[in-house]
């Protein structure tokens, strides 16, 4: 098959608070033979919390970051489902409504910019699965998943609104996504299907209630390990950061022994695909997942 090009924009998290996110995606696209320009002009997508302050300062700030994919000509690929729900809600205002659009671009026009609407927006989960294709990743498999019970928490931000998605993911069904679940399988993993997987983290309401953040991280990880799962994965560096890092205070919330390890989506197909440990970054992890390379 023909090289796949994208540009990767990083958002703030995994260049910051999971550094193994990036690592773990860059040791992916490389077996993959998969080029990542990485946007490194790009800055914060606002993280939802900026939309709710300013939304014309918000619809600026994303489209400045879609205006360097744009001046690559390639698909601007994601690793959060945060940073993909605000750029896809930017490129639909603006490829919706022209007037908005042109107030737009006379701001970006300061620093010598231009939103055109000309490129697509999807998230690595969505490359993987449907551009590069799932007999394409099973074909380069080193290290099966064999062993493994492997539950997928989809979070919120990247399968709904559905319709906002629907071109980036494959039409991905909300209620019912299998994006994850397939993957798991082309690595030779055990699929677990329990009823919190596409429900929400509780991320976004950390800071104003901490116990409904907390109870919603608690009883997704109590349902995944309830079903039999050894280990948790996410495509969301977001929700990967409230199920790895809240487990001891869910715990003492819902009073349930809860330890499990979460990892983020490249990092399961980088254990697959035979990435060193220093790629894969286990070592970053709040809950033990060392043991997952051994």
């Amino acid at each position: 098959m023909s090289q796949l090009r994208y540009a990767l924009y990083t958002g703030c998290t995994a260049k910051e608070s999971t550094p193994e996110l990036l690592s773990s995606t860059l040791a992916v696209a490389k077996k993959l033979d998969i080029e990542l320009l990485i946007l490194e002009e790009a800055s914060c997508c606002g993280a939802s919390h900026l939309q709710d302050f300013d939304p014309f300062l918000s619809h600026v700030l994303n489209a400045r970051n879609i205006c360097y994919a744009e001046k690559l000509g390639l698909t601007m690929i994601t690793l959060c489902n945060t940073c993909q729900i605000n750029l896809a809600m930017t490129k639909e205002k603006l490829d919706s409504n022209p007037e908005y659009k042109e107030k737009v671009n006379k701001k970006l026009a300061e620093v010598g910019l231009e939103y055109k609407g000309n490129v697509e927006i999807k998230h690595f989960l969505y490359a993987l699965v449907d551009d590069y294709g799932l007999e394409n990743i099973a074909a380069k498999v080193e290290v099966p998943l064999s062993n493994f019970n492997i539950a997928p928490f989809y979070g919120c931000h990247n399968i709904r609104p559905s319709h906002l998605h629907e071109k980036s993911n494959n039409g991905e069904n909300p209620y019912n996504p299998t994006s994850i679940d397939r993957l798991i399988e082309a690595l030779e993993g055990k699929s677990v299907d329990y009823e919190s997987k596409n429900k929400c983290c509780g991320f976004h309401v950390d800071l104003q209630a901490p116990q409904t953040s907390n109870t919603l991280t608690g009883n997704a990880l109590l349902d995944a390990i309830d079903n039999n799962a050894d280990v948790v994965v996410t495509p969301c560096p977001l929700c990967h950061l409230n199920m790895d890092i809240k487990q001891k205070s869910a715990t003492k919330l819902l009073k349930r022994d809860i330890d499990i390890p979460v990892l983020h989506m490249p990092q399961m197909v980088a254990l697959a695909l035979g990435c060193n440990e220093q790629e894969i970054g286990l070592k970053y992890h709040v809950s033990n997942a060392k043991h997952l390379a051994s």
